[in-house]
């Protein structure tokens, strides 16, 4: 019996019309990408916050390094875990596995500690690595090889990362710079310093929730998540690659090199954006200041809102619906227009010598959301339709691996924020013309790349 024909397990039970375990997936990412966010939120803001205020009071290039090379081995781990969980492990129990090692993490830094720091993204990391690529491939597997319901399934598993990713700001934000809240732990006794802590402990719990949601709805999954001793009675693990599995990988490999050029951009979010709303924002709305880090939130509020309508978009076209590669060159050419808007911005500070209204960032964060909602699902969906089934999970991570590699040229990128030197403008402007450039470069090779992936859109 083939792959395909074991890849979907029984239908009986349905989340929305889709197989049940989509639930369960849904709510573990979506409590993956509360951990991540919350403390990704924090973390350059905690490295430069001053001493008195509780941070290690690192200058920008040491913090946005530490950043880039965090994000960026986050993201690495996940070849990795991908090989591991095709090879030996299976996409289950590297899910369980993967969500553990997080929450561990997070509690590290939960601790007021330099070296615990350390341990605790180190600890992260590696859980990142066996789950992040695992449970993206665990939805696929969820789907015969003709289901039309995988881009929709897909769709709803993309709005549970971004539920996770929208709260996860707010909360974590809220314990750790909150007036109100410092505040309160100050008349209890407590140094407010510590706010920061609290906030990655609430990651921590965040991920606790997943893991507990996670085992209670693995009967809702088939023997294709489990390893290979499990597996090998019902599929051939190890049946050669055809011609048109070859050119689906090609494919993959030039979609992965434009895609790294766009989390470049799209990364900044956490690093020199983060920075931007930090210092040259003025974050006040009706009169109340609000935290820097809750504009971490804007991009998934505009995912969970307009992700429908693009989903409905690609049905509306029809015939006319845009190939994979196409939407990846949409997806570049918009991220490309949020770092021109951000760049005016910036330029519009430099020469007032003030701040600028918060407004700038919404928009900034409104085009990158369409980027993404262009390109990010669409290369999950495409992912587990072109790689063979026995290296899905090892392909998976391959497409992690681009915004590993795009992480640490955003970390890169942000070391040269420096709103005193007058450069930003430039810094951001060289930045959006890189995006431009290839957007249109990946339109000009759309329907070369169109014919590598031997029939799949």
């Amino acid at each position: 019996m083939s792959a395909e024909a074991v890849a979907a397990p029984p239908r009986e039970t349905t989340f929305g019309g889709h197989p049940r375990g989509l639930q369960t997936l849904f709510f573990t990412e979506l409590w993956e990408r509360f951990s991540y966010y919350g403390m990704r939120s924090l973390l350059v803001l905690y490295l430069t916050a001053g001493i008195a205020q509780g941070g290690l009071g690192f200058d920008v290039p040491r913090a946005t390094s530490i950043y880039g090379w965090y994000t960026s081995l986050v993201y690495f781990t996940c070849l990795p875990g991908g090989f591991l969980a095709d090879r030996f492990l299976g996409q289950r129990r590297s899910v369980l596995i993967g969500g553990v090692v997080i929450a561990a993490g997070h509690f590290c830094l939960a601790f007021a500690s330099f070296g615990l720091l350390y341990v605790g993204l180190g600890l992260i990391i590696v859980g990142t690595g066996f789950l992040k690529p695992n449970v993206s491939t665990m939805v696929g597997t969820l789907y015969g090889p003709d289901d039309h319901r995988r881009d929709g399934g897909f769709s709803i598993f993309y709005m549970g990362i971004n539920l996770g990713a929208m709260i996860a700001p707010l909360v974590c934000g809220f314990l750790a710079q909150d007036p109100a809240f410092l505040g309160f732990l100050k008349a209890r006794g407590i140094d407010p310093r510590l706010g920061w802590h609290f906030g990655f402990a609430a990651a921590g719990v965040g991920m606790v929730l997943g893991v507990i949601q996670f085992s209670l709805g693995k009967r809702h999954f088939g023997p294709a998540v489990e390893g290979p001793r499990e597996r090998a009675t019902v599929e051939k693990i190890d049946a050669p690659l055809t011609r048109d599995d070859w050119t689906r990988l090609l494919a993959i490999a030039v979609l992965f090199f434009f895609t790294s050029l766009f989390w470049t951009g799209y990364e900044q979010a956490g690093s020199s954006f983060n920075l931007f709303a930090d210092r040259l924002v003025d974050n006040r709305v009706l009169g109340r200041e609000f935290p820097s880090s809750w504009y971490q939130a804007v991009n998934s509020v505009f995912i969970v809102a307009f992700a429908p309508v693009f989903a409905w978009l690609w049905v509306r076209l029809g015939d006319r619906e845009p190939s994979s590669p196409a939407k990846f060159s949409w997806g570049l050419f918009l991220q490309g227009l949020a770092v021109v808007v951000i760049a005016l911005g910036a330029s519009v500070a430099q020469q007032s010598g003030g701040k600028v209204g918060p407004w700038w960032l919404v928009v900034v964060y409104l085009l990158s959301t369409f980027g993404e909602l262009c390109l990010s699902p669409v290369g999950l969906s495409t992912v587990t339709k072109l790689a063979p089934p026995r290296f899905a999970s090892l392909m998976m991570g391959v497409w992690f691996l681009s915004l590993s590699l795009g992480n640490r040229a955003a970390g890169w990128v942000a070391g040269f924020f420096d709103p005193q030197s007058g450069s930003l403008p430039a810094v951001f402007g060289t930045l959006a013309a890189v995006c431009l450039v290839a957007a249109l470069v990946l339109a000009v090779l759309t329907r070369p790349i169109k014919k590598l992936m031997a029939g799949v859109n």
